[in-house]
């Protein structure tokens, strides 16, 4: 490839101002992508071929367990989504459109439900278990926040794979070789990632863990004890929080003119958050429900489900709030059970005295609000994200954490999807059942970008020369025939690993160009070179030159690039 042909050769010198990844910055500078909007990305031909080879890695693992790859269409039937209940689940994420025949569509966000119909229309009997599938295939949400470039886009790239077995037990038994085979892939990929216990959400399913990557710009927290090694997302996290016990007190209403969340409440009346509690109504798919949980934590949306034992839905909207005789932002557990919503209280509230809350009237609150006198719950457990400096179920030592980036994520969804959407088998005894699933899913922009945060420096991209997009970038100093004639020999020898710099630059444009998109290693040819007797040679990740006689220099290269660099050591498992 000549470079002054490729797309995306307009390198830039500076990274847009509202990028906040390296990685994302990165790739726009060197050429491998443009936005097309906001959340939505063009990979250019130096992104495609990268991201091909990322393929090319999760491709050979996923055969090596037995997958077989297909394609399943992006657009699918509403209707099937309907089938398992998660088109009001998963609510705005979705986009419906019509077609002219009057069926209902959706850019499909997950490809689960299609892949059981797949499976459904063509398993036959026991005998066909387990089957095993893959597919590289976009993906579309209409996601409120978009951030980060490819961490957080609207239409993604994703490897999605999904097994589907005859029983719990060989989901059991397959699940630890799918864990295995992500730590490879991110391992192969050159990014260091920590596996840790996650979040269903709407999949909904029994145990699911996520793949993260530490990053300051990561929305996610890892909790993890240095004692122990405990480590789980934040949303799932176990563990001790901080009471508040004393002598109760009498029930005690006061002015809050203005206050409408836990922590105005608090500057107002000289409190810490811990000693304010948030009343939230959420919709589920049964109606409403009333939590409380302390103002110094954020709940927990899977902890909530899982205590219910429903997908929790949204938040109730402030018309809906209204519609309940409740003022929006003054809301309170007292008197509750007598208009019949049922309360889920958290631990830490249910533990905790003389806390405020809601009076049900704009303007007021209540002080010394005790669980038990003044309120009761319908249910009580943990319900919040739990925090740094919380401690550890297993070892009593306080949590550290970190944010991370999640790159891809593995559930054990057991036999929800399968028996919702009537997917079922005889066994060789003829009794009817239902096959278990697994679902395992890899972001592939996001790993693109944590490739390049996690191989970079200060001058641009620093590729692992199986992901590069060429292993070679072939340019000449000075305008000599001979110099000419040589890269162009050189290019045709070398094939297609080979980037042929032949833009009418100065040599500091090309060498800044060469660092910045990355490639391995750069070739140049000049009339000081082939005076003694052969090219330069130089190694991007360390800078190390070195002269390669011109008959040796197709040998040199093939030995430079003849296999993988050893995986990763550094995992936490």
């Amino acid at each position: 490839m000549f470079y002054s042909s490729l797309l995306g050769n307009n390198t830039l010198r500076d990274a847009p101002h509202k990028t906040k990844m390296a990685g994302h910055a990165l790739l726009l500078q060197g050429g491998y992508i443009r936005p097309a909007g906001q959340g939505l990305t063009t990979y250019l031909p130096l992104g495609i071929k990268v991201i091909d080879n990322i393929n090319r890695i999760i491709r050979e693992e996923m055969e090596a367990l037995g997958g077989q790859e297909v394609r399943l269409p992006m657009t699918v039937p509403l209707s099937l989504f309907e089938k398992t209940e998660r088109a009001s689940v998963l609510g705005r994420e979705l986009v419906v459109f019509t077609d002219r025949s009057g069926r209902k569509l959706v850019p499909a966000p997950s490809h689960i439900e299609p892949m059981v119909e797949l499976v459904r229309l063509s398993v036959n009997s026991w005998r066909d278990f387990p089957r095993f599938l893959f597919q590289f295939q976009r993906k579309y949400r209409d996601e409120v926040r978009l951030e980060n470039g490819l961490i957080r886009a609207q239409e993604f790239l994703m490897n999605d794979a999904y097994s589907f077995h005859r029983n719990f037990t060989d989901l059991n038994n397959f699940f630890p070789k799918m864990f295995q085979a992500y730590l490879r892939i991110f391992s192969r990929c050159q990014v260091p990632v920590i596996p840790a216990e996650s979040a269903v959400g709407s999949i909904s399913g029994h145990k699911a863990y996520e793949f993260l990557y530490p990053h300051s710009q990561g929305r996610d927290t890892l909790l993890s004890c240095p004692s122990c090694g405990y480590t789980a997302n934040q949303e799932v996290a176990l563990g001790y929080k901080n009471y508040v016990a004393e002598r109760p007190k009498p029930l005690e209403e006061v002015e809050t003119p203005g206050c409408e969340n836990s922590q105005q409440v608090a500057e107002f009346l000289g409190l810490s958050l811990s000693q304010v509690t948030k009343t939230l109504i959420y919709k589920t798919r049964s109606g409403f429900i009333m939590a409380i949980i302390r103002g110094d934590y954020e709940i927990s949306l899977e902890k909530f489900a899982r205590l219910v034992r429903e997908p929790i839905i949204r938040l109730a909207t402030p018309a809906e709030l209204q519609g309940m005789g409740f003022p929006v932002g003054y809301l309170t557990p007292i008197g509750v059970k007598q208009v019949g919503l049922p309360v889920v209280v958290d631990e830490a509230v249910a533990n905790s005295n003389n806390l405020v809350t809601g009076t049900n009237r704009e303007g007021f609150h209540f002080l010394n609000t005790n669980f038990g006198r003044d309120f009761e719950g319908d249910l009580v457990g943990d319900l919040v994200r739990l925090k740094e400096n919380d401690r550890c179920f297993q070892c009593g030592k306080r949590f550290e954490g970190t944010k991370v980036i999640e790159l891809g994520n593995i559930f054990k969804l057991g036999d929800y999807f399968t028996r919702t959407m009537g997917f079922s088998y005889r066994d060789e005894g003829g009794m009817k059942l239902y096959p278990n699933m697994g679902s395992y899913g890899i972001g592939i922009g996001r790993l693109l970008t944590a490739i390049v945060e996690a191989n970079h420096d200060d001058r641009g991209i620093i590729w692992p020369h199986h992901l590069a997009p060429y292993h070679f970038f072939i340019m000449g100093i000075g305008r000599s025939l001979k110099v000419r004639e040589t890269t162009l020999d050189l290019h045709r020898k070398m094939g297609t690993e080979a980037l042929l710099d032949d833009r009418i630059e100065s040599p500091g444009t090309k060498f800044r160009d060469f660092e910045l998109i990355g490639i391995p290693y750069r070739i140049v040819v000049s009339s000081k070179t082939l005076e003694e007797g052969g090219v330069e040679f130089m190694e991007r990740k360390t800078g190390k030159t070195w002269l390669v006689p011109l008959e040796k220099v197709v040998r040199e290269g093939r030995s430079l690039v003849r296999k993988e660099p050893p995986p990763l050591k550094n995992h936490h498992v």
